[in-house]
């Protein structure tokens, strides 16, 4: 269920879709995805450390990339599901959109 948590947070899920086309550094990931450089390196650090990523040095510069290429397969099955159920899922009254805003 951790990792299910980890990829419910937008600013993640944004991550890794990224790097699902490949690596990058935490300045490109910054200008990509809109992100503060703050938000982006707490994020890398938390997938990191949950070994859904993984990082290679070059220099001063270090670039990210998914460890887990098998994390893709994974989203490609969540969005078909998600593209069955349609409104189903968000409209949940004990887990979709509108029982976060009530939380």
């Amino acid at each position: 269920m951790a990792l299910f948590r980890s990829l419910g947070e937008p600013a993640r899920l944004a991550i890794l879709q990224r790097l699902a086309a490949g690596e990058a550094r935490v300045v490109d990931l910054t200008g990509e995805l809109g992100l503060a450089q703050s938000t982006v390196s707490k994020h890398l650090a938390c997938l990191r450390d949950c070994g859904l990523v993984g990082y290679r040095a070059e220099g001063r510069q270090s670039f990210y990339a998914l460890a887990r290429p098998e994390l893709l397969d994974l989203l490609r099955s969540a969005e078909r599901v998600l593209a069955a159920t349609g409104d189903a899922v968000a409209l949940c009254p004990v887990y979709g959109d509108a029982a976060a805003v009530g939380s």
